[in-house]
């Protein structure tokens, strides 16, 4: 009988193990980040407003250089001198950079 009493003193309830498997309380997740941040936005408007001088890199490794008239969702307007204007697909598009005042 004695050993009998032993185990069970020894042996868990169903309700302990329960208790020790349980999982620390979830601290609250981060929000995802914005999909809409508006830095493109900011961006082209600052250089929209200053006439800046770009420098738009194609996919192909072809250089344009203009100012930016207008922008949407997906494509932009670039004004050159001394050269027809384009309407640029963003998709198309590597890199764009200032150019170098001269």
């Amino acid at each position: 009988m004695e050993t009998d009493y032993r185990k069970q003193s020894i042996r868990k309830t169903l309700m302990e193990v329960k208790d020790t498997n349980r999982r620390p309380p979830t601290v609250a997740k981060k929000s995802a980040p914005p999909e809409q941040t508006n830095a493109e936005q900011f961006y082209y408007s600052k250089q929209m407003q200053s006439k800046t001088t770009m420098v738009v890199v194609l996919n192909g490794g072809e250089q344009l250089e203009g100012v930016i008239e207008w922008y949407d969702k997906s494509c932009l307007k670039l004004n050159r001198v001394g050269a027809p204007n384009l309407l640029l697909y963003k998709h198309c598009i590597k890199y764009i950079y200032k150019a170098d005042p001269e």
